[in-house]
């Protein structure tokens, strides 16, 4: 049924602006500050977009819901409202002793879509993680993506269902008691279907990052640019119930005011989070290695919840592959004692010199200020994946052994541990860079991009990926029959053994820095990392391993391999094997 709606839209670019619904053109008055609003007869599904100057071509909404005909197509209204939630019980979760499951809704499941994702929700309770974290879902050109090529951030990509599948998904999460972190990028726009510059000065005068130009958070007009960001943001966390937001590449966010954006977003969002009643998350990905990014804003920090880690990562993958070339250079030459200090300080460029950006990076962890948890620690994501120039997963180039080593060194780490998804059975297929772009001329460039930047690396450019291939993406979605096979049934078994430990072991989530000592060996290849009264031993060498501890271990929690032997004080472990041991 029809009824007077009020259609409104910030435009201070074009001198004329009208309004299409269903067909039917209105004009639209202009008001102070480059708003443009009209009311006009329509139905709870209408089409509409909007004619910009002497354009007789309507473009979406940028604040449009949803999209059925892709991102060039019209906007359709969609009451977030109207949906009948039935997750009333659901109080939240705070992040603090979660762990987050990282997931690519079109890779996810053979049909990428969320519904056919909230299918196997029950795998993820059974695995025992906390907290599903989306990647991008937001709209983008084409039929798959990874999701940063999103040009219409309020809206839910049609091809995963749209909006009402999306809360369908984040609904049936709570009901199972699983957290939903969505991943959100404000610092780009996608290639194509970006028709925000038609409308608003959304890009800043000067100044780019490595995805096109910067957004405008501090020129000329970038208020209402600002309010556009914080009012997204809150959406999905009030109108989609969802939990908490992961922050893309947030150093790439150029803002010159005295209160960055990313405070303004934290003040905004604990405010909500307070008339919700229920915990909200922040987590940046920052490249910055600044500790005031999580630092509360009462001791004068930005008051994020939490960041990426990414130096434990690239810490912990030197170790296990013996990886040395761009960024790992640092962590291979440090060898254990670089995984011991992420590991004890979160950071390992904490003012230290950094050999790939030729420059000394970062500053100190205060740890008795700043506890663990607001570290995510990982093995892999989808970034150090997907941006290989095969995509392959650590599974491809390690040994069972040493998965395992790898998934116990995450998941006792004093930090909030994240898996990509597959990770817990050591998927066997890759996630490879991907696109649909409907621009040939864009997909052409995208294509011959990929290709030429990793020949610069000495790649043979016929062993890339296209990442407009079909097949490309196929190749990267997970095979389900795979936990049943071995060897990734035994890989498996030992996650959800890690995890249920979590969840019975205090000493395994306490996320004091300050109390995590590392012993380690680099000739023989063994780390000892102590937490509470519980020892964490791996061994990564092809050898047995005779590993003196500082006290008498009195029994083993977990072995990944066969039984490791205990005599007092030592313990002599298998090779590519880890154990949790209790001591006396």
């Amino acid at each position: 049924m029809s009824a007077a709606v009020e259609f409104a839209v910030w435009a201070p670019v074009p001198e004329r602006v009208r309004l299409q619904v269903d067909g039917s053109v209105h004009d639209m008055r202009r008001e102070d500050g480059g708003w443009w609003r009209a009311e006009v007869e329509a139905g709870p599904e209408a089409d509409y977009g909007f004619l910009l100057g002497d354009d007789d071509t309507p473009r979406p909404d940028p604040r449009s819901r949803r999209q059925p005909e892709g991102v060039h197509g019209p906007s359709r209204r969609y009451d977030p409202s109207s949906y009948a939630w039935g997750d009333r019980a659901w109080t939240g979760r705070p992040l603090a002793g979660g762990v987050v499951y990282e997931m690519h809704v079109g890779t996810f499941t053979p049909e990428g879509t969320l519904d056919a994702a909230t299918g196997k929700l029950d795998h993820l309770v059974d695995l025992g993680v906390d907290f599903v974290e989306l990647l991008p879902v937001n709209g983008f050109d084409g039929t798959h993506n990874w999701g940063y090529d999103g040009v219409l951030w309020y809206t839910v990509q049609e091809s995963y269902g749209g909006p009402a599948a999306y809360q369908r998904f984040v609904d049936a999460c709570h009901q199972r008691g699983l957290g939903v972190i969505q991943d959100v990028v404000y610092n780009h726009l996608g290639p194509s279907g970006n028709y925000l510059p038609l409308f608003m000065p959304i890009f800043s005068e000067g100044g780019a990052n490595t995805w096109g130009s910067s957004v405008n958070l501090s020129g000329p007009d970038s208020d209402e640019v600002r309010r556009y960001i914080l009012d997204n943001a809150l959406m999905w966390l009030r109108d989609m119930h969802v939990d908490g937001l992961r922050l893309d590449a947030v150093h790439a966010l150029v803002d010159e005011r005295a209160t960055h954006v990313l405070e303004e977003m934290a003040q905004e969002v604990d405010r909500l989070s307070v008339a919700l009643g229920r915990p909200l998350t922040l987590i940046a990905e920052s490249d910055l290695n600044d500790p005031r990014m999580v630092t509360p804003r009462v001791a004068n920090g930005t008051g994020i919840s939490a960041q990426w880690s990414d130096d434990f990562h690239h810490a912990l993958h030197s170790v296990l592959t013996g990886e040395g070339q761009g960024y790992y250079g640092d962590f291979a030459a440090a060898g254990l004692a670089g995984l011991a200090k992420t590991l004890t300080g979160a950071y390992f460029h904490d003012g230290a010199w950094s050999s790939f950006r030729r420059r000394h990076h970062g500053r100190p962890v205060d740890t008795a200020l700043l506890p663990g948890w607001k570290f995510l620690g990982y093995l892999q994501d989808h970034d150090q994946i997907g941006n290989r120039a095969v995509g392959d997963r650590v599974s491809a180039s390690l040994s069972p052994g040493l998965l395992a080593v790898g998934a116990t060194l995450v998941l006792t780490s004093p930090f909030t541990p994240m898996l990509f998804m597959g990770e817990e059975w050591g998927a066997s297929t890759p996630w490879q860079f991907f696109t649909s772009h409907t621009d040939p001329e864009i997909g052409r460039a995208t294509a011959e991009g990929r290709k030429g930047e990793f020949a610069e690396h000495g790649w043979d450019a016929d062993e890339v990926p296209d990442p407009q291939d079909p097949e490309t993406f196929t190749r990267s979605k997970l095979d389900w029959d795979e936990p049943e096979r071995e060897p990734h049934r035994t890989l498996l078994a030992v996650h959800r053994t890690l995890l249920a430990l979590r969840h019975e072991h205090p000493d395994l989530v306490d996320p004091d820095l300050s109390r995590v000592e590392v012993g380690w060996d680099d000739e023989d290849r063994w780390l000892v990392v102590h937490r509470g009264a519980l020892r964490v031993v791996a061994n990564l060498s092809g050898d047995a391993r005779e590993v003196d501890l500082d006290r008498a271990a009195t029994g083993v929690l977990l072995a990944t391999g066969d039984e490791p032997a205990l005599a007092g004080t030592t313990v002599t472990l298998p090779a590519e094997s880890a154990a949790v041991l209790t001591t006396a």
